[in-house]
């Protein structure tokens, strides 16, 4: 069910910089043209050993505006199961504007109409901080999901830090996707649309779980 919680809160970062607010950090590549499977470790294959680990072939693209962030995450998610979707068909889509878009509950429908009915449910996490619970529910979902050939899509809000101390700032919100796991799905590996310069990037998955809070995710 939708919540008024996530609702009112979920505007990505691109929603507050049209509004007048501050972004910090590398939040918004405004105008980045489309790059085709960068030299990152988003795009690569790792062989599978066992739930250990295991990472998806993503055919990354970056949001081509400051608003997109939300169509461009489904799109790359997509992407790993062989999909070619145009940004603008996901904006469409999801009700997408220069606010960015409403919620993870705009973009699990699309996500279940290019992949199979069912095939993704959203998951709230209306709370301040992931307690233990929501972490272990995230780690494994992500596992599934992953070891399922899928990716999955994250609302993010506030600023996190990467495996490599690398500080990600998000302060009006943004949309990731999450494209593997290793350590059982203690680290995951994230594609990022905002820079292309840092498509993606890997984080524990207790700081992605913090990171969500407040908002919801997309998973098989």
């Amino acid at each position: 069910m939708r919540t008024d919680l996530i609702r009112k809160t979920v505007l990505t970062a691109a929603g507050i910089a049209a509004a007048g607010g501050g972004i910090a950090g590398p939040a918004i590549a405004a105008n980045a043209a489309p790059a085709e499977k960068p030299n990152t470790t988003a795009s690569q294959q790792s062989d599978r050993k066992g739930h250990s680990e295991h990472e998806l072939t993503m055919h990354y693209q970056a949001q081509p505006n400051f608003f997109y962030c939300g169509p461009a995450a489904a799109r790359n998610a997509l992407s790993v199961q062989g999909k070619d979707i145009s940004i603008d068909a996901m904006a469409q889509e999801m009700g997408t504007n220069v606010h960015g878009t409403n919620s993870i509950f705009d973009i699990t429908p699309v996500l279940n109409k290019e992949t199979g009915k069912n095939a993704y449910h959203s998951v709230e996490m209306s709370s301040p901080a992931a307690d233990d619970k929501q972490t272990n529910q995230l780690q494994a979902d992500i596992v599934r999901t992953v070891d399922d050939g899928r990716a999955v899509v994250a609302n993010i809000f506030g600023t996190a830090t990467d495996t490599d101390g690398n500080v990600h700032s998000y302060e009006g919100g943004h949309y990731i996707s999450v494209i593997g796991y290793r350590d059982g799905g203690k680290t995951v590996t994230i594609a990022d649309s905002a820079n292309p310069n840092m498509a993606s990037y890997r984080m524990s998955v207790d700081n992605l779980a913090d990171w969500i809070a407040t908002r919801g995710y997309a998973t098989s």
